[in-house]
């Protein structure tokens, strides 16, 4: 009798120990979507420029971001060429230049997505993630650029407006598309970010 006791008590607690399982494992996946240290300003999902597979802005966490809207038949582009320089140079310290084509200003961006790639990857040797074509201003702005509007009170005014975005998330400021990834304001404020943990 005592045995068939302890095996009714083993079998009462299966569901138990299966619903505990399915419970940790709905809560392990919903922490891959959304990471806890995945700042709000990073939980967007993009299309990947060059094939068009989703990425999570979340896998950027803890890296210091350069965000810039880009457009290939613009007199600004041959930033892709400094941005590039940019990437290279502090990459390995946490710096992460994330491009984001955009046809908002005189139509510069009217190529597709692969037309797109060619010029970033083939012309100008584009190593950092460039994102699908966005919309950055107005009211159909994604919300990613509308967020970071709001944070610096600045909206982009052409193509290669620059967002610099902290470790944690944090927009520390922005930087007109006439300043250059060279320009010593914009390094200097680079460093700085990339200073902080």
């Amino acid at each position: 009798m005592a045995a068939l006791n302890t095996l009714l008590l083993m079998l009462a607690a299966l569901p138990v120990a299966a619903s505990a399982q399915g419970a940790a494992t709905a809560t392990a996946t919903a922490t891959r979507a959304a990471p806890a240290n995945c700042p709000t300003l990073l939980q967007h999902t993009f299309a990947r420029l060059q094939d068009e597979k989703p990425q999570a802005l979340c896998q950027y966490a803890g890296k210091v971001l350069l965000v810039v809207n880009t457009a290939s038949f613009c007199g600004f582009t041959p930033q892709y060429t400094g941005l590039e320089a940019l990437y290279s140079k502090y990459a390995q310290r946490g710096l992460v230049v994330l491009g984001f084509p955009s046809n908002d200003f005189g139509e510069q961006e009217p190529g597709n997505a692969k037309q797109i790639a060619e010029l970033c990857f083939n012309t100008y040797g584009v190593k950092f993630p460039m994102m699908s074509k966005t919309v950055v201003k107005g009211k159909d702005a994604h919300p990613l650029f509308v967020a970071l509007t709001q944070a610096t009170g600045k909206a982009p005014g052409w193509n290669f407006h620059k967002y610099l975005v902290d470790r944690q998330g944090k927009p520390l400021g922005s930087f007109a598309s006439n300043v250059n990834p060279d320009n010593a304001a914009l390094v200097a404020a680079v460093e700085k970010a990339l200073a902080q943990p």
